[in-house]
């Protein structure tokens, strides 16, 4: 498991150390540094699993458009950027990076660790990454080129139904994953586990996986209980961007990453709620989760999982509230969790919008009597 990573020279981090726990939620205003946490640990990456590479590409890996090396040079460091991550399997991971020159879309390789911490190795399925800007509903979906076991959902959940359709009658790898109220050993195949929880995520369905002749391309469709099979673009946003969290979630590799942003997105507020939930549930079962959102409902799914249904112990989760500002390095407020799923502390701006907006129409109310 990842337990620090420090960023330094990267876009807004001039040098700034972050803990990280089983699971980790990075909130916060917009452009105040969240992104980037999750870039540099995609960066490390990248460079991780291309053994004899001398650069790494800033656009084009896992949906990346980073620009060029002045884009992401922090204007008050020198040409080097760096990224040091302490974690269980390897105590201290270093990778530099240097800028050859101002308009190179490559960041040179410096120096990179003998010993890299298993999340970021290229072992399959061991560091997934879905992005905010996921697939919504696709007739088809293209099929990757590799062997059932190294398949993974994509930056952009764009092999989910190939997945589905190759793996989703095998059971679960880790029988721990089975969810919690559905247990039965007959129900424990992927495709029912999933389906089991994007029912309480979106909306009561059933999943299914159709190859075309030629092997190129999967298609998904779904139905509700005692109707008809439909296309996704049939379905709705909502399931097609949380089928790739909770189908990543169910196939991580023991020991491995999971970095979500925005979960949230196209769930109805109950839904974001349950979808809090299940993250915070999947921490407590062998994959560690990185999650950047926006939503007061998401982060009470994961309060709810820790002091009411006791999925997740409080000492075993984060908050990184981002500030925005103008200093060097953002202000980042370190927040924990109490054992009855209380905050720590409420810094202003900490998802208290809800109060301010109560309190502004109480204000109208008043001055109407």
């Amino acid at each position: 498991m990842i337990n620090e990573v420090t960023v330094a020279g990267f876009k807004r981090f001039h040098g700034t150390s972050f803990t990280f726990a089983p699971l980790t939620v990075l909130t916060g205003l917009n452009g105040s540094g969240k992104t980037t946490l999750i870039q540099a640990l995609l960066l490390a990456r990248e460079s991780s699993t291309r053994d004899h590479a001398t650069t790494v590409r800033l656009n084009e890996f896992y949906g990346m458009s980073l620009g060029t090396a002045e884009d992401v040079r922090n204007w008050n460091s020198a040409d080097r950027l760096t990224v040091r991550i302490k974690s269980d399997d390897a105590e201290r991971s270093e990778w530099t990076f240097t800028v050859p020159f101002s308009e190179a879309l490559f960041l040179d390789i410096e120096s990179r660790p003998g010993t890299v911490p298993l999340a970021l190795r290229s072992t399959p399925r061991a560091f997934t990454y879905l992005a905010a800007e996921r697939l919504g509903p696709r007739s088809v979906l293209g099929a990757a080129p590799l062997p059932t076991d190294e398949l993974e959902v994509g930056s952009a959940g764009e092999h989910c139904a190939q997945l589905v359709a190759e793996i989703g009658n095998r059971p679960l790898s880790d029988a721990s994953r089975a969810h919690p109220d559905h247990t039965a050993p007959e129900s424990r195949l992927l495709k029912y586990q999933v389906e089991h929880w994007i029912c309480e995520v979106a909306r009561p369905i059933e999943i299914d996986a159709v190859p075309f002749p030629g092997g190129t391309v999967t298609a998904l469709r779904f139905r509700t209980p005692g109707s008809e099979w439909v296309r996704a673009p049939n379905m709705g946003f909502g399931v097609s961007y949380a089928l790739p969290v909770v189908l990543a979630g169910l196939i991580a590799q023991t020991g491995g990453l999971l970095v979500v942003e925005n979960p949230e997105a196209h769930l109805h507020p109950s839904g974001q709620s349950r979808m809090g939930v299940f993250l915070a549930w999947l921490a407590a079962r062998g994959v560690q989760v990185v999650v950047e959102t926006h939503s007061d409902h998401v982060l009470n799914g994961m309060r709810r999982a820790i002091g009411e249904h006791g999925y997740l112990g409080h000492d075993q989760a984060v908050v990184h509230f981002f500030e925005s500002g103008e200093e060097v390095d953002p202000v980042v407020h370190e927040l924990t969790f109490t054992p009855i799923g209380g905050i720590s502390h409420w810094p202003s701006g900490f998802f208290d919008q809800y109060q301010i907006d109560v309190a502004a129409l109480g204000r109208v109310r008043r001055r109407r009597r």
